[in-house]
């Protein structure tokens, strides 16, 4: 005869198996200024991107100067 498994068993098992693999994803550490750069697009690319893309480089380097004193 076979033995099964209970499917409460199995469902525990892959939940453990899951908590051990995330477990090991690193995080960087440290804050916002300390982790984020400057956005500085090249010429090329400039000229490539689009408004939505500007905006999310603007508000970027604005958030890093309030927050962190940097100037971009």
């Amino acid at each position: 005869m076979r033995s099964r498994c209970k499917p409460g068993a199995v469902i525990l098992i892959l939940i453990a198996a899951l908590c051990i693999m995330v477990g090991c994803a690193s995080v960087p550490s440290g804050t916002f200024c300390t982790i984020a750069k400057p956005q500085r697009p090249s010429q090329a690319e400039i000229e490539a991107m689009t408004d939505a893309r500007v905006a999310e480089v603007l508000a970027h380097n604005r958030k890093l100067q309030q927050l962190c004193g940097v100037r971009p």
